[in-house]
């Protein structure tokens, strides 16, 4: 059974920076472009950025220049480097597969919360 698991998040001032890893248990990894989502409060779940199996990535304009997403695919993870956090960067952070035709079950997620 896929398993995705994120951590890393928590409370930090803007400017401040988080790194959230994804631990993936899938064993198409290696094949599949992944993909981190937010979800705000009241808000939809919208894409923050992808990287495919050979490491191309691309960005939400509004992360663009400030997040990075790497992957370790003989460690199956996913990361997502945070950085010059914004108070609108608050939300719930996911890892999944990048296409919504092969998302797997949605993991907990994990907060982050950035204070002006």
């Amino acid at each position: 059974q896929v398993q995705l698991v994120e951590s890393g998040g928590g409370l930090v001032q803007a400017g401040g920076s988080l790194r959230l890893p994804c631990a993936a248990s899938m064993p198409s990894l290696l094949i599949e472009t992944m993909a981190w989502y937010r979800q705000a409060p009241g808000k939809q779940r919208e894409f923050v950025a992808r990287i495919t199996s050979s490491g191309t990535t691309n960005y939400a304009d509004s992360v663009k220049g400030r997040f990075t997403i790497s992957r370790d695919n003989v460690k199956n993870m996913v990361y997502l480097q945070m950085n010059s956090l914004k108070p609108e960067d608050t939300a719930v952070y996911y890892c999944n597969t990048a296409s919504p035709s092969t998302w797997r079950s949605w993991g907990q997620g994990t907060q982050v919360t950035v204070s002006s």
